[in-house]
């Protein structure tokens, strides 16, 4: 029950699944037929069948020269083109020949953006920790919260600083709320003449760009087949490309071209993505569980379960299947984690003593980027001792007669996946991100839901552009299309925000 997958061992022996679910469930996935659904994907056909899209993320890597059709067009030398861009730019600002409006060096990078835009450049950010450049200051700007903005700016001197501002459409409106809070921010201090020296844009909106003040010659394009959860590999990594350099960059998108390749062509069982996909269907199916933690025994790798949260829930967070039909079954569960070992101290108690049983995916690796290697083996052995006291536990026959000898007592059979690589490189990064990428992708073809919308994340915000409305009139009007709970939060926020100006 170990499958080798590029540089990732997969160990999912300390699942509770034997050769018979695991047949059972390979037969489940060729029913479903995943890998058609993955050959469609890969072939650039419309699968995002609510919004009538293809699904081109894998085309962000697909190596120069190798095609990707998307309706009959081959993007790859779009994506190029893209790339090199942000590459000359990426080269210019490390090198100092791109320099702000006094002349002097950019040293701090600030990335407004939200969701995708925000959750993978900053991760991976975090996780290349080892390969950034000392010179460039990479900071992440997603909370429409004043506090988000002006702790980030915090420390910053403006003649030396960059806004990398994603929006696709350019009219995100937090996005835009904070680009324009930090554009006032760099005016005041330096003149509206140095915005297109210190703004740059991720956009197809070339009108509302150049409205901005930014020079469209640095904007950088992606398209609509690349979902904001897929999209770190495209532009919106720009800030990642400049803390690293583009090389190292080019070696995270190799790491998850590699994956995409393993995905496409490793048969049933041998299958990384699908098996961990199977795996986790039959733990809320058969086991019923209804959340999974995600523990990287890597400091560099703290924001990886957030951005896991993102990907899956947000692609697999459905109640619908294809035909419009109500799914009968449970789909994805809660995705939540923290690194380890501090995880250990804090949560931990529970998953191995309370009475949810969570599924575990354990992150390691056998080398780390700091030289302290006493301390490296301390983690990858807290990492194994966690996973085998959930598999075995402890049994009251090895405990010695005391009061609290069955508070002692451990169930074991909590299971767990293990995955390790030999170190946290930008090409692990990379497969890493494509094994979950497929994981999410197998589960939603077996489920029978779209992966690749994201509905509910729109109520909520055409909810909140029509409250803001409603906030401009408040005090004046009754507004009975309210209920009582939103009409009285709205006049103690109405009083309270007045007190407060007094």
């Amino acid at each position: 029950m170990t499958i080798q997958a590029g540089d990732l061992r997969i160990d999912y022996s300390k699942q509770l699944i034997d050769e018979i679910a695991i047949a059972r469930l390979l037969d489940l996935a060729s029913a479903r037929k995943a890998t058609s659904a993955f050959a469609r994907m890969a072939n650039g056909e419309p699968i995002n069948f609510t919004e009538g899209r293809a699904v081109g993320h894998m085309a962000l890597r697909t190596p120069r020269g190798e095609k990707f059709l998307i309706d009959g067009v081959d993007v790859v030398p779009a994506v190029w083109l893209v790339l090199d861009q942000m590459a000359n730019l990426a080269r210019a600002i490390r090198i100092g020949e791109f320099v702000g409006s006094t002349g002097r060096k950019i040293r701090n990078v600030v990335n407004i953006g939200i969701g995708g835009s925000d959750l993978g450049p900053a991760m991976v950010y975090e996780a290349l920790r080892g390969s950034r450049s000392p010179d460039i200051t990479c900071r992440f700007v997603s909370n429409v919260d004043p506090a988000d903005l002006e702790a980030n700016l915090a420390g910053l001197d403006p003649a030396e600083t960059l806004f990398i501002v994603a929006s696709k459409t350019f009219t995100t409106v937090e996005t835009l709320a904070n680009a324009r809070a930090a554009r006032e921010w760099l005016a005041k201090q330096l003149g509206e003449s140095a915005v297109e020296k210190h703004f740059v844009a991720l956009s197809t909106n070339t009108q509302a760009v150049r409205e901005f003040g930014i020079d469209t010659k640095n904007m950088f394009e992606f398209w609509d087949w690349v979902g904001g959860r897929f999209s770190v590999p495209s532009a919106i990594g720009l800030s990642v490309m400049i803390a690293v350099g583009p090389e190292v960059f080019f070696e995270f998108l190799g790491g998850m071209h590699s994956m995409d390749t393993h995905a496409a062509q490793a048969k049933g069982r041998a299958n990384a993505p699908l098996m961990l996909a199977l795996i986790n269907i039959w733990n809320t199916a058969a086991l019923q569980t209804s959340s999974r933690a995600i523990i990287p025994y890597s400091f560099d790798l703290r924001r990886f379960p957030a951005y896991l949260q993102q990907l899956i829930m947000e692609s697999n967070g459905k109640s619908v299947r294809s035909d419009g039909t109500r799914v009968p079954y449970a789909t994805s569960p809660v995705i939540w984690g923290e690194p380890g070992t501090n995880g250990q101290h804090a949560f931990m108690q529970l998953l191995h003593q309370g009475t949810n049983v969570v599924p575990i995916d354990f992150i390691g690796f056998a080398r780390s980027s700091a030289t302290d290697e006493a301390r490296n083996e301390l983690l990858f052995t807290n990492l194994l001792a966690q996973s085998r006291a959930l598999a075995f536990g402890r049994s009251i026959d090895e405990l010695p007669d005391s009061s609290a000898r069955p508070h002692r007592v451990f169930e074991g059979n909590r299971p767990s996946t293990t995955i390790v690589a030999p170190e946290l490189s930008a090409g692990v990064l990379g497969q890493l991100i494509a094994l979950y990428e497929h994981s999410t992708f197998f589960e939603g073809v077996i489920w029978d839901i779209n992966s690749f919308d994201q509905w509910g994340v729109e109520l909520g915000k055409e909810l909140a552009l029509s409250i803001g409305l409603t906030l401009a009139d408040f005090s004046t009007n009754d507004h009975p299309e309210l209920d009582s709970s939103t009409h009285t939060l709205l006049s103690w926020f109405t009083e309270h925000r007045q007190n407060n100006n007094q």
